[in-house]
């Protein structure tokens, strides 16, 4: 009886180490050990570019920005209305899916593609037609990206209030890398025309040489994933500690009873 019983023990144990999988499940976004991740682009400190379901505001003011003019509220309700100041108003407007938007006065326009600059710059020209120097200000309301800084529990949505968010900014944001993080295996995941086919970087932020990497422009939705530990051990010990105890109990109980019989 005894030797089944450790036969037992010992099985659980390493039937535990020959499934790493099986101790983490809580893993994410693993790629193969001959994985080729993209190149990350030369230019780091890249512009912001409009995309499909960014939710923005802009503000309009006539002789380059001398005086607000209130177009917003010509021919239109005022339930989306934002009261930002004296005489100053403020509407959401939202880039569908089509990369268009609709528009007082110019309608439906196109700005998926162009970077806050080119769009400030493509309306203020259509508002010429209307009014005498325009000046326009848009301004981006849900970019957000997704952290894991490589602690279970610990995923954060970062809202990015800053056009030009960095790498290491957005980390900082969420709390930096966790004490059970891989600071050498941080990988950025990025979204394109193909949901079946992101970008994915992966940088090494253990080392000074990091710092190249860290000033990378963060785009909306993307996911950055700090490749936590495995710790094997402390999950074996968890995952098998109620078998053994298990076990121990139910042995405790076989000897208790041969000594009582004996008795």
């Amino acid at each position: 009886m005894k030797k089944l019983i450790w036969a037992l023990v010992f099985f659980g144990i390493a039937l535990s180490f020959s499934s790493c999988h099986w101790l983490n499940q809580n893993i994410m976004f693993e790629t193969p050990r001959d994985y080729v991740f993209d190149t990350v682009p030369d230019t780091t400190l890249e512009q912001y570019v409009l995309q499909a379901n960014d939710l923005f505001y802009f503000r309009l003011f006539a002789n380059d920005g001398f005086k607000l003019i209130d177009i917003t509220t010509m021919g239109s309700g005022g339930n989306q209305m934002f009261n930002i100041g004296q005489n100053q108003s403020l509407f959401q407007y939202l880039i569908e899916y089509d990369g268009s938007t609709k528009l007082p006065i110019l309608g439906r326009q196109q700005l998926e593609g162009m970077t806050i600059r080119e769009a400030e710059l493509f309306l203020q020209e259509k508002y010429a037609y209307s009014f005498n120097d325009p000046f326009v200000q848009i301004t981006i309301l849900n970019r957000r990206v997704f952290v894991f800084p490589g602690e279970a529990g610990q995923a954060r949505v970062i809202g990015l209030s800053n056009n030009n968010t960095t790498l290491m900014e957005a980390i900082a944001l969420a709390g930096g890398i966790s004490e059970n993080g891989k600071a050498h295996k941080v990988k950025l995941i990025r979204k394109t025309d193909d949901p079946n086919n992101p970008l994915v970087y992966q940088f090494d932020m253990s080392k000074i040489s990091g710092l190249m990497y860290a000033n990378m422009i963060v785009q909306t939705e993307d996911i950055i994933y700090v490749q936590p530990r495995k710790q094997l051990a402390t999950k074996v010990l968890r995952e098998v500690l109620p078998y053994v105890t298990l076990l121990t109990t139910l042995l405790l109980t076989i000897t208790t009873l041969q000594a009582l019989k004996v008795l």
